[in-house]
């Protein structure tokens, strides 16, 4: 089986490379080319996964050397798959919700002309992600971190007759950048320690403290830095907004299952290396906190329909981050969130789509209202969606929420107080936002309007290209937590990779549930109140400070503007004037003196014979002077 390895990438890749250079011949059949190679990946994925199942729970890791990529001395790097239960589960969530992402795009983008090109785009994310989570060593892993951000670029940035979509691609391609600055570092740092890239050495080395303390915390930091930037936490978050510039597609596949989860996988995978550099974990939960809470303030004051999910992903991701940095006591549960955020947010990504595929691509939630009688598939599957991710008991955000909030009650101590505290809040937030979200969209009376152009919208329901994965992804909303859940199955499924511990909690799995599900019935009332009662107007109300701030994302552009443009943009004039007045002037002022000092040289050889015999008689004279003066002396 471990000769199917390969295989997985294969279709993707071979996908990506036909549609893209295959040229215009292919725009009528292109887009069901790349939605069946995604959906072989998926079949193959099928069939490695029940093979595991069958396998011992010790005997669950396969690999697939294919060669050495680069062999010189010491340094050898090599192109491997590494197949366990962690990479498994990720092989499936890609392929299967890329799958359907990709049956939804066939509707959504079936006037684009450039249709072929955006399923090649979609078919090599695809293939990078699943390079970057089947990589059997750390220097694989980078290459399909960028590709996958290069893939972003395209996707985010494939409308670019839009200044926006332009924009928004290179902001996320730069601020990733930085990111995978940390990556190369933290890499290389590995190599100088361990003397090797392969997972299956430096993370059983770390594990047996092959490194100092200090040598641990500097790579964990550059794998924080490095998840920061792909993850979209905070102080790397800004570009995840922006980045729904992008077809709705793109947005559910950055979003929900593949890009914003690397971050998470980098973590885990790694979990050795934190575990050795408690400082380092405790920054990864530091940053989980604070983009928690971040990202839910963000969602709660948006109106376009679209960046009000964005801060739920940056939120949801906050969430899975925090749970990671608590090491065995939060790992699995951290996956488990990923996977059911997988199912429900992409769900809820597709659903807003269909809203604006029938609303003429309104995106501002204050004018829609009412449409659950126009679109009745959509609103079913957002609804369920909707109560997934509040954590409505028993669905699938319930199970694996809660177990992330028992979790950080589990750090113990006040730690563990505080950290129940901000996953609790963030509860009650979702709640909050989400709710908003369904009211300003679904119920009510109808607020829009005609465009510019006199264009009134006539909402409908989307196609069945569209509808058929939203009702997928509503089933794996509802069911896969309880299926998790059932005699333990994820946990026993993944605790030989992540490991399992008991945190130190003080309080109890019902008191936890007890309380999340009051705080998200808190949260519901409130949006309820703000918005069910009362009618909606067409344009948000001026707000508090607190309101006004998180319009503009907490003022994220603002201090990178403040601490990085401007300074950046006042380095750049004063090279430019050193440059024109010193380095310039030196030179110029050097040729200046070169070229006057021959100008005056030059009179000399003014072509008069008398020039120059009085030239001849001075020189002769003075050398009889020299001489006489020699002989004197």
């Amino acid at each position: 089986m471990e000769s199917l390895i390969g295989l997985l990438l294969a279709p993707p890749l071979l996908g990506a490379a036909v549609l893209l250079l295959g040229g215009r011949r292919l725009d009528r059949v292109g887009h069901w080319i790349g939605t069946a190679l995604a959906a072989t990946s998926f079949a193959v994925a099928v069939v490695l996964f029940a093979d595991l199942l069958g396998r011992d729970a010790g005997d669950r890791t396969l690999t697939q050397h294919l060669y050495s990529w680069i062999p010189v001395g010491g340094f050898q790097a090599d192109i491997a798959f590494r197949l366990d239960q962690l990479s498994m589960t990720f092989v499936l969530l890609i392929t299967s919700v890329g799958t359907l992402i990709h049956l939804y795009s066939v509707g959504y983008m079936e006037h684009d002309e450039r249709r072929r090109r955006f399923f090649g785009y979609l078919n090599l994310f695809l293939a990078a992600m699943l390079l970057l989570v089947l990589a059997d060593n750390y220097l694989l892993l980078y290459v399909g971190w960028e590709g996958v951000g290069l893939a972003s670029f395209l996707l985010i940035g494939f409308w670019q007759h839009k200044p926006s979509a332009a924009t928004a691609a290179k902001k996320a391609f730069v601020v990733n950048r930085v990111g995978d600055i940390g990556l190369a570092i933290a890499i290389l740092v590995m190599f100088t320690t361990f003397g090797t890239f392969a997972f299956g050495e430096v993370l059983p080395a770390a594990a047996e403290g092959g490194a100092t303390e200090t040598t641990m915390t500097l790579i964990g930091l550059m794998l924080l830095l490095a998840a920061c930037g792909k993850s979209a936490q905070v102080p790397l978050q800004s570009w995840l907004g922006d980045a729904m510039e992008g077809p709705t597609p793109v947005s559910a596949l950055i979003h929900a299952a593949t890009m914003v989860t690397a971050g998470v996988y980098l973590i885990v995978r790694s979990g050795a290396i934190f575990e050795a550099a408690p400082d380092a974990q405790t920054a990864v939960i530091v940053v989980g906190a604070v983009t928690l809470i971040f990202g839910a303030i963000v969602g709660c004051a948006k109106d376009d329909i679209k960046k009000a999910l964005a801060g739920s992903t940056m939120s949801q991701i906050g969430y899975m981050m925090l749970a990671a940095g608590l090491g065995p006591i939060g790992f699995v549960f951290a996956i488990m969130h990923l996977v059911t955020h997988g199912f429900f947010k992409a769900g809820l990504f597709l659903g807003a789509g269909s809203v604006m595929h029938g609303m003429n691509d309104e995106v501002d939630m204050r004018r829609y209202g009412g449409l659950r009688r126009y679109m009745p598939v959509t609103f079913v599957t957002f609804g369920l969606g909707y109560l997934a991710i509040i954590g409505f008991p028993y669905l699938s955000g319930f199970f694996s929420k809660d177990e992330i909030i028992y979790a950080a009650f589990g750090r113990g101590g006040a730690q563990g107080w505080i950290l129940g505290g901000v996953t609790l809040l963030g509860a009650g937030l979702t709640a909050y936002y989400m709710t908003r979200i369904m009211i300003l969209t679904f119920f009510g009376e109808k607020r829009w309007q005609p465009d510019a152009a006199g264009n009134e919208p006539h909402p409908h329901e989307s196609p069945r290209t569209m509808t058929i994965p939203m009702i997928v992804l509503a089933v794996g909303s509802v069911f896969a937590g309880f299926l998790f859940n059932l005699n333990h199955a994820f946990v026993d499924w993944l605790s030989p990779v992540t490991g399992i511990a008991e945190g130190d909690s003080p309080v109890s799995h019902l008191t936890v549930s007890i309380a999340a599900t009051t705080v998200m019935l808190i949260g519901v009332a409130i949006a309820w109140l703000q918005y069910g009662r009362r009618p909606v107007p067409d344009h948000a109300p001026t707000g508090r400070w607190v309101t006004r701030a998180a319009r503009r994302d907490l003022l994220q552009d603002d201090f990178n503007h403040a601490a990085f443009v401007l300074p950046g943009n006042y380095l750049t004039r004063g090279l430019v004037y050193v440059d024109h007045k010193l380095v310039d002037g030196v030179v110029n002022g050097t040729a200046a003196a070169f070229g006057g000092l021959s100008g005056r040289l030059r009179r000399v050889q003014n072509g008069y014979a008398r020039s120059y015999a009085v030239s001849m008689f001075g020189g002769a004279a003075l050398l009889i002077a020299v001489t006489l003066l020699m002989r004197a002396v």
